[in-house]
């Protein structure tokens, strides 16, 4: 794999614009086209961390905005959990909610329930357009607020008061907004995050590799860690009303309860992300200056270096995407270095997935397809897990565009990529227009 990294490619996969052509084994009769696919029981791992390393966590989570704004008080619902939906009506959002009110209610042990009431629920999710969102809130794929509201009564008044996390001393009712004139994938992720912060933590932090609430979106349903944060927080021995230090005083015997297995792991000095690191990946993530974009990465990249953690495997893999249209090679180095920071832990197998499968877009341009190959079968059972099926998709068709140049093609393996392409963007012809993208990368030896 290292070999890789001398070949000066000028472009990979992101941004890709070429043009679209007929891969070798879709020639001739045309294939049916894909169903659906849609992911079974879902088959999370456990947390692999210490307690005491997530008894930090979980303080931080639990009392502490996004913003950086601390919370006097710990906060959640007392008494069981009802959970309606209204708005557009979605069969997408409806499937998906399912599976996770029955994941809540088994891995995370909450007392949560659906009702045809919105007007009692605990948990409302209304469904809209993606038009309305972009056009109210351009800044949020999908957001939750601590109080019952309608999205015609939010947008009446946006900047109510009863929107702020700050004044709750208790949990009565939340509200979700919720596109579902878009993928299935995107509505269950939007499902995932809202409702988790709904039911618990409020604060996202980037040195969570293992959990949902990290700005870098590469967990994109419930981990292990999640639910274990979700049962700490509705343990009978916390309710609401309580000050940090009151919880962080129980914390120790509830995940001694609810995690043995946490005791007799070392926790890991993980130091805070800096003021300086947090701003510097928030530019390079931000719309802007490509250039602004790529230095803010560059200067998070060396930030991070002695962390040696998710989050500079994170600045790499940040600094390679943007690096990627103008240096193929110094990109491909980045995807190595934050894969092998990845690869070092169980919890950011997800992670890894990510830039694996970057480095085997390389290996398509260049004509490896041995590592490509490779790369893609490594990978694919970490995004199968973590249900994630652009990323799955993604792997499927590199693995079936080598296999296609090497002589060997799998008509089946490229039909199955695309029918969680369509799980994955929405549509049948977005699925095969990203086929394409990847498939071309095969045509680029030499380039």
């Amino acid at each position: 794999m290292r070999a890789l990294a001398v070949l000066a490619l000028a472009a990979a996969l992101a941004g890709c614009a070429a043009k679209p052509h007929a891969p070798p084994e879709a020639s001739g009769t045309p294939l049916p086209l894909p169903k659906v696919m849609s992911f079974g029981a879902t088959d999370m791992q456990p947390p692999q961390r210490a307690n005491a390393e997530m008894a930090r966590d979980f303080l931080d989570l639990s009392f502490q905005l996004e913003s950086g704004q601390d919370l006097q008080a710990f906060t959640r619902f007392e008494g069981p959990i009802t959970i309606a939906v209204t708005g557009i009506r979605s069969p997408a959002l409806e499937k998906e909610l399912r599976r996770l009110v029955r994941r809540l209610s088994d891995e995370a042990g909450l007392d949560i329930r659906r009702t045809a009431d919105p007007a009692t629920a605990s948990v409302t999710i209304e469904g809209v357009t993606t038009r309305d969102m972009q056009r109210t809130v351009p800044e949020a794929a999908c957001f939750v607020l601590p109080t019952r509201v309608s999205w015609d009564g939010f947008r009446q008044a946006p900047r109510s008061p009863d929107y702020s996390w700050t004044r709750l001393k208790e949990r009565k009712a939340v509200s979700a907004f919720v596109p579902v004139d878009t993928s299935q994938q995107e509505i269950r992720d939007c499902l995932h995050e809202e409702i988790a912060q709904g039911l618990g933590p409020l604060n996202d932090l980037f040195r969570l590799g293992d959990s949902v609430f990290n700005d870098d979106n590469l967990n994109p349903i419930l981990t292990g860690f999640d639910m274990l944060m979700l049962r700490a927080t509705y343990h009978p021995s916390l309710k609401s009303g309580m000050g940090k230090a009151e919880v962080a005083a129980r914390l120790p015997g509830i995940l001694a309860a609810l995690n043995p297995r946490g005791q007799s792991v070392p926790a890991r000095n993980v130091p805070p992300s800096s003021p300086s690191w947090q701003r510097d990946i928030s530019r390079a993530l931000s719309a802007g200056s490509t250039a602004n974009r790529r230095a803010a990465a560059k200067r998070a990249t060396v930030e991070s270096a002695s962390w040696a953690d998710v989050r500079t495997g994170f600045s790499l893999f940040t600094l390679g995407r943007l690096t990627m249209p103008r240096d193929g090679e110094a990109a491909l180095q980045a995807f190595i270095a934050a894969q092998e920071i990845f690869d070092r832990r169980p919890e950011t197998r997800i992670h890894a997935a990510h830039a694996g499968f970057q480095i085997a877009a390389f290996a398509l341009s260049s004509g490896q397809w041995d590592i490509a190959v490779g790369l893609c079968d490594r990978y694919a059972p970490a995004a199968r897990r973590h249900e994630d099926a652009a990323l799955l998709s993604d792997l499927e068709l590199a693995k079936a565009a080598a296999l296609a140049a090497q002589g060997r093609p799998d008509p089946a393996l490229r039909q199955e990529a695309i029918a969680w392409g369509v799980y994955a963007y929405g549509s049948t012809a977005r699925a095969t227009e990203r086929a394409e993208e990847i498939e071309s990368l095969a045509s680029r030896q030499g380039v």
